[in-house]
């Protein structure tokens, strides 16, 4: 009886452990997502556009990189490009198209499309 007991509190201490750390791993998750930024995209060929589309930045050895995160897992990487032209594929994917429509950046890579929020710096030095 004292064996089944002692293996009975065995199991419950282990269950503890387990939940904790299930519960740490969601809340570092929670985290990460709160990291990232939505933004409209158009994944594999689709007409309209959906917020589904989650990028983060990472800074790496070459500059900047955005990653974004398609809804089904994929993902893509931009290099972000310090001359003013905008982004770069990072991954050796097809040549991006770019149009700024506004204060959109509207990115075209195969046949998926994404608009990234921008702040548009004026030629004027006095501004």
């Amino acid at each position: 009886m004292r064996a089944l007991l002692g293996c009975g509190l065995m199991i419950l201490l282990a269950a503890c452990q387990v939940r904790e750390e299930v519960d740490q791993g969601a809340a570092e998750a929670g985290e990460q997502i709160a990291r990232h930024v939505m933004i409209q995209c158009a994944i594999d060929g689709a007409s309209e556009f959906a917020s589904a589309c989650a990028v983060e930045k990472a800074d790496v050895d070459g500059g900047r990189v955005l990653i974004v995160r398609h809804p089904d897992g994929a993902f893509r990487r931009f290099q972000v490009l310090t001359d003013g032209r905008g982004l770069e594929p990072a991954d050796g994917a097809d040549e991006a198209r770019l149009t700024v429509e506004g204060e959109i950046l509207a990115v075209s890579v195969d046949n998926d499309r994404y608009r990234f929020p921008v702040t548009l710096k004026s030629d004027d030095p006095a501004e």
